[in-house]
């Protein structure tokens, strides 16, 4: 069996907010610094989602509202991928366009 791993560094100030995030991973020797992580591991004795949320001090609103813009996108096509229900991924990019429609003015072309 094979093991991989993937780090995450997050670098704090005084107030433990995050200032900077660095990843590495092992398989394809990727590395680099992000201004956000959403990260979700699923607990199956509690039948819950533990949840780490971390952004930096630079993470401006408009990246926010874009980051999770692509999230709902990504997690339609996971969502699809991991259990064959296309009509409710369907759903959720619909909520993804409305949403881009609402946060995202640059996408309606204002």
């Amino acid at each position: 069996m094979k093991n991989s791993e993937i780090r995450i560094n997050v670098q704090l100030d005084e107030n433990q907010v995050p200032e900077k995030i660095d990843w590495t991973a092992e398989d394809n020797n990727g590395s680099g610094s992000t201004k956000a992580v959403l990260l979700s591991l699923w607990d199956e004795n509690e039948r819950n989602t533990l949840r780490i949320d971390l952004w930096t001090k630079e993470m401006t609103v408009e990246e926010m509202k874009a980051f999770f813009h692509q999230n709902i996108l990504t997690l339609a096509d996971t969502f699809e991928r991991a259990t064959g229900e296309g009509k409710m991924a369907a759903q959720m990019r619909d909520f993804g366009a409305y949403f881009a429609e609402h946060m995202l003015p640059e996408i309606k072309g204002n």
